[in-house]
């Protein structure tokens, strides 16, 4: 009886079941995919595909909870076309952003949130965030700041903001990518709003704001918002263009800031943290750093000499989009130009790097021939990581997904299945898929821009 009671209080408070994937990497944040009874190896023929759908554009990996896959996507108007140039963000391009409900275990579609939405960013190929489930409500953030909070079940609005009319934020380069967190009774996100609005608390019931805190001068970046417990505190880490902040998640009080200007803004990958009291952030532009957050407060422990992106000028993890792994002493990351690399965390020295794990059948033969990264056809090469009890699971931008053991040694590829084609074209022509699966009911959720598929790996 008192199991019973236990369970039933677990699940009315809006905790994730094990097997679910409800946000950004993970039940826990962590990238730890902690589900058992999964194949060792692929069959020759690929795992078993148990359904597939069409989808609209967008770089958004799915969430699945409860019996639900929530995604989101973007339909382009009619007679409208993505400009031919990627990096354009003049043109102002007609569409919609979409929430869809889809059933886990058939693809089948139980609602649509759909609403107008003009992108006016670079890269406009759709919405950049997972959608964060919380109970009876799903939480979704647009590429041009709309913020919903929809019913779960039924797809109907309970509340919505947009960043820029309502905080005054101005929408990065790259669109708003920042997935928003649930802690308690806040749904905390990087908003970027102006007068000490970058870091907002929203009441996740009402939209009401709790709390707003901190200010980035111009654009603020990428990086999603996580808490760390260090020393028996949490902490809100929040990563900006201009700074690494340890923040009170109760009321956004900054605890600590730790000062570093990013070029271009690219702080997309999620800090990690290390053991009980480190914290490891990575960047494209500029490699790594490693902090130790002792009394509260986060001190530098080394900072990479990196000097700039290209191979040759990199020393540690110059990670484009990868949130690295951390296990035990080491990190493991994709740096600038699709190197998988190992790191000794402590100190920042590089063990070993490989092509193999970003490469595939798409990579042509002369370049897959060299063991050193091409600087022309291999830029932001990619790879997602998630551990998932003694192994690795990869999803590369080719759509191949990879079981694999990382050590201190090297990287040792167990098995590979090719999953979905790559679509998007943005990536200096080759063709790419940079979508994070989702990992739930023993399955693999992976999309591109025209389909969503769903394949078992269960025993």
């Amino acid at each position: 009886m008192r199991t019973a009671l236990l369970s039933l209080i677990l699940l009315g408070g809006g905790i994730a079941r094990a097997d679910d994937w409800p946000q950004w990497l993970g039940p826990k944040r962590d990238g730890v995919w902690r589900e058992d009874g999964l194949i060792d190896t692929f069959p020759a023929d690929g795992p078993k595909k148990l359904w597939e759908k069409p989808v609209g554009i967008g770089y958004g990996g799915p969430a699945v909870a409860g019996g639900k896959l929530f995604l989101m996507d973007r339909v382009l108007g009619d007679g409208v076309a993505n400009p031919t140039n990627p990096f354009d963000r003049q043109s102002r391009v007609g569409g919609s952003e979409r929430v869809l409900c889809l059933d886990a275990k058939t693809g089948d579609q139980l609602w649509k949130y759909e609403y107008p939405c003009t992108y006016q960013i670079s890269y406009a190929a759709g919405p950049r965030c997972t959608p964060t489930v919380d109970g009876d409500k799903v939480y979704a953030l647009g590429a041009m700041g709309d913020l919903t909070c929809l019913d779960a079940g039924k797809g109907t609005l309970v509340w919505k903001k947009n960043f820029v009319t309502d905080f005054d934020a101005r929408v990065p380069v790259w669109g708003f990518a920042c997935h928003p967190l649930v802690d308690g009774d806040n749904l905390i996100c990087v908003a970027g709003g102006s007068d000490n609005r970058l870091v907002i608390a929203f009441d996740k019931n009402t939209g009401k704001v709790n709390w707003a805190k901190q200010s980035c001068e111009g654009d603020f970046g990428y990086c999603p918002p996580v808490i760390y417990e260090f020393g028996g505190k949490r902490q809100l880490i929040v990563w900006h263009a201009r700074a690494l902040l340890g923040l009170d998640p109760k009321d956004g009080t900054k605890l600590w800031g730790v000062p570093w200007d990013l070029k271009a803004s690219l702080n997309v990958p999620m800090p990690r943290k290390v053991g009980d009291d480190g914290l490891f952030v990575t960047s494209f532009y500029h490699g790594s750093m490693f902090l130790k957050i002792t009394d509260g407060i986060g001190r530098v422990v080394w900072k990479s000499a990196a000097k700039g992106e290209m191979p040759n000028q990199t020393r540690d993890l110059s990670a484009i989009m990868c949130t690295p792994v951390i296990d035990g002493d080491y990190t493991f990351g994709v740096c600038s130009h699709g190197e998988l690399r190992g790191l000794v965390t402590a100190t920042g020295e590089r063990k070993w790097t490989t092509m193999q794990a970003t490469r595939g059948k798409r990579t042509p033969a002369a370049v897959a021939e060299n063991p050193e990264p091409n600087t022309q056809s291999e830029r932001w090469g990619h790879a997602f990581i998630v551990k998932q009890a003694d192994r690795y699971v990869l999803f590369n931008e080719q759509g191949d997904l990879i079981f694999a053991k990382l050590s201190p040694t090297g990287y040792e590829e167990l098995s590979r299945a090719h999953l979905i084609d790559p679509t998007n074209t943005m990536a200096r022509g080759r063709k790419v898929v940079w979508m994070h699966p989702a990992f739930a009911d023993k399955c693999v959720f992976v999309r591109n821009d025209e389909q969503l598929m769903c394949y078992s790996l269960a025993k």
